[in-house]
C-alpha cells in the first residue's frame, strides 16, 4: 500500500494531495493527534478545503477526552481500506505515527484488557512517589520491560505495570 510517512510540518500534506489526485487515492491518516476532534492547532491536520479535494479516512472520528489505541487504530484502518476498494479508491496511507503504521504493517500481540481503576491509582503513585520508584517496581515485576523503558517514562511504566496482573494494586 503506498504509504508517505515523516513528522509534522514536514510536507506530507501537499504531496499527498497532489498524489491523491493524480492516481486516484483516498488518503488515510497514520497520525495518532488528527484522529481527534477539535484538536486542529498542533497537528498539521489538513484544512476542510485540502479535505473536500480529495476523500479522507481516520481525521476526526473521536473527542479528545475519549482513549484510542494501536489496535483500534488497525481495526479502523482496515475498515476503510475495505471502504476504498469498494468505491474504486487507492488507500493512500499519510502520517506520522509510526507506531500505526508499524501495528497495520506487521500487527500486534494480544491486548490486554486496561484497568482504568489502577491505572488511576499507578498514576497517583507517580505523582507522590515519582515515577523511579515505580520503575524500580516494575524491574522487579517484569526485568524485561523495565530494561526497555525510561525511569522517568511514566505513561509506559504506568501501562506495563497495569499489564502485570496485580501489580501496584498491593498499595
Amino acid at each position: 500500500m503506498p504509504t508517505l510517512l515523516g513528522p509534522t510540518a514536514a510536507g506530507k500534506t501537499a504531496i499527498a494531495l497532489d498524489l491523491a489526485a493524480r492516481y486516484g487515492c483516498a488518503i488515510i491518516s497514520c497520525d495518532s493527534r488528527q484522529i481527534y476532534r477539535g484538536m486542529d492547532i498542533g497537528t498539521a491536520k489538513p484544512t476542510l478545503e485540502e479535505r473536500s479535494q480529495v476523500p479522507h479516512r481516520l481525521i476526526d472520528i473521536i473527542n479528545p477526552d475519549e482513549s484510542y489505541s494501536v489496535s483500534q487504530f488497525i481495526r479502523d484502518a482496515a475498515k476503510a481500506i475495505r471502504e476504498c476498494a469498494v468505491q474504486g479508491l487507492k488507500p493512500l496511507l499519510v502520517g506520522g505515527t509510526g507506531l500505526y503504521f508499524e501495528g497495520l504493517k506487521r500487527g500486534i500481540g494480544p491486548q490486554i484488557a486496561s484497568d482504568p481503576e489502577l491505572r488511576t491509582k499507578l498514576m497517583q503513585r507517580v505523582e507522590e512517589e515519582g515515577s523511579p520508584a515505580l520503575h524500580r517496581e516494575l524491574q522487579g515485576a517484569d526485568p524485561e520491560a523495565a530494561a526497555k523503558i525510561h525511569p522517568n517514562d511514566a505513561q509506559r511504566i504506568v501501562r506495563a505495570l497495569a499489564a502485570r496482573t496485580g501489580a501496584g494494586g498491593g498499595r
